[in-house]
């Protein structure tokens, strides 16, 4: 694109989110999602209460089949859920709008490969 031989260099827009996930920063944090943001607050609310340790958010695992990586998946959340008996269960958390196909498959390894089945909490619709 030209203007008085000067070229126009157009801006660049970003792409909206295929799912319409607005990207959000809460408690001077990122997250990608508003759902996301909410959810960071209540876990850190469960957190102060006693309920949740070790919480954690962003933590990335390697998927590897016989040595041969075939993707990663970042977990939203991870912590320990305390019982009130004192045990405590380690827990993957994911915050889903929509459960995608890539999703899926990553769900299934992450239980194939490391054992682990990813909890999914979903935003309540008050409509």
């Amino acid at each position: 694109m030209y203007s008085n031989n000067k070229r126009i260099i157009p801006r660049k827009v970003g792409k909206p989110n295929k799912y319409f996930a607005k990207k959000t920063v809460a408690m001077g944090l990122k997250f990608d999602s508003r759902w996301e943001a909410e959810r960071w607050g209540q876990l850190k609310a469960m957190e102060r209460a006693g309920v949740v340790d070790q919480l954690d958010r962003q933590i990335t695992y390697l998927l590897e089949v016989n040595g041969h990586k075939i993707c990663k998946y970042i977990a939203d959340y991870t912590y320990l859920l305390l019982d009130e008996d004192g045990s405590s269960r380690f827990i993957v958390e994911d915050a889903k709008g929509v459960v995608t196909p890539e999703f899926k498959l990553k769900k299934k390894l992450m239980l194939a490969i490391h054992g682990i089945d990813i909890l999914l909490t979903f935003k309540k619709n008050n409509k």
